[in-house]
């Protein structure tokens, strides 16, 4: 069903061009001249042929666009989470704060793990056999782990499981708890795409992922590439740890 779209405000007079819309979801539409350089529509990113792009004056924006200061968090699917380790131009780097994942604790290699025995990594899975085609393109995947003193068990298995990512093509590098809480860095788990996009990760009580949130702002993303860059100075390879 077709929305019905409310006119905010327009700075074109009476010719209708550009003018902005709210829609009742609270989303906007946009009137203005197309952009139909072939030069200009390459510098968009991941431009696709389904999507259009128009230029409007700054005051349109300054204008008639959301004032209020408010964070309107913006969820993705899990399958769209997924898509963007193999849509990165560049790198991906994580944090993982985390004492336990509950998604961990139901894998096979988590009950050898926890019973002592040998663990059976598959490297030819489809998440081993994706790591290594997107590194052999010159992709970088970084880790680091925060470890508690001593480390959860759940820690501990994630430093196997540090031998299969490494296999894979990732780097894994490991920080103690004192020292993240030292050098202040985020409670949270979160990914960095190509030192520009973060998918904060969300969790439940019970350890369960249950959202991976965008941050796109340029201010905010600086301050997890500032935390970053701390993580990675002061951490050390999983196996010193």
């Amino acid at each position: 069903m077709a929305r019905r779209l409310s006119k905010v405000g327009t700075n074109s007079g009476n010719n209708g061009c550009p003018t902005l819309y709210e829609t009742p979801a609270g989303h906007y539409v946009v009137q203005g001249d197309r952009v139909t350089d072939p030069v200009e529509l390459q510098q968009l990113d991941n431009f696709t042929p389904d999507e259009g792009a128009v230029t409007v004056p700054r005051e349109l924006l300054a204008n008639f666009g959301p004032k209020e200061p408010v964070h309107v968090p913006q969820f993705i699917t899990f399958d769209d989470f997924d898509g963007m380790f193999t849509s990165l131009r560049h790198s991906a780097w994580r944090l993982e704060t985390r004492r336990r994942y509950a998604s961990d604790e139901t894998t096979d290699t988590y009950r050898q793990f926890a019973g002592g025995e040998a663990v059976d990594w598959d490297l030819n899975d489809p998440w081993c056999v994706e790591r290594r085609e997107q590194t052999a393109l010159g992709k970088r995947f970084e880790r680091v782990r925060i470890l508690d003193t001593p480390p959860t068990e759940g820690q501990r298995y994630l430093l196997d499981n540090a031998r299969r990512n490494t296999a894979a093509g990732e780097t894994i590098r490991t920080l103690t708890r004192a020292q993240a809480h030292e050098l202040r860095l985020p409670a949270e788990d979160f990914w960095i795409f190509d030192a520009r996009v973060v998918a904060l990760l969300h969790f439940d009580d019970a350890d369960q992922m249950t959202g991976v949130e965008l941050i796109t702002n340029p201010v905010d993303v600086l301050r997890y590439l500032q935390a970053r860059e701390a993580a990675w100075h002061h951490s050390v390879p999983f196996d010193q740890a």
